[in-house]
């Protein structure tokens, strides 16, 4: 498939910069590996930005053949974020939704 017409899905949060290493491997062992498997996932990444304040912020950003692919992942309200059991012990801060884009 070509990048036109995917459905670009993202969130973000903040975490505190020393977890920022823990953080980045929980994700990539929990989101990131369930993203991969889902039928319809094209790819995925995690991405990082320092705030200078002691603070990380924290994106994941996928991109799927469509919205229908999205809700295998996420289920009904494929704009509501999915969590994982210690994400409470790492989030300062959170998105509840998520954005999608689609890709022209």
């Amino acid at each position: 498939m070509s990048e036109q017409g995917s459905v670009v899905r993202m969130w973000t949060g903040v975490i505190r910069t020393s977890d920022r290493e823990a953080y980045v491997d929980y994700v990539r062992r929990t989101g990131m590996e369930a993203y991969r498997e889902t039928p319809g996932n094209l790819d995925a990444w995690i991405l990082t930005r320092d705030l200078g304040d002691g603070r990380t912020e924290i994106s994941t950003v996928s991109r799927w053949t469509s919205l229908e692919a999205i809700e295998a992942f996420a289920g009904d309200d494929p704009e509501l974020a999915v969590y994982y059991p210690e994400d409470d012990a790492y989030l300062l801060e959170r998105d509840e939704r998520v954005r999608h884009f689609r890709v022209e």
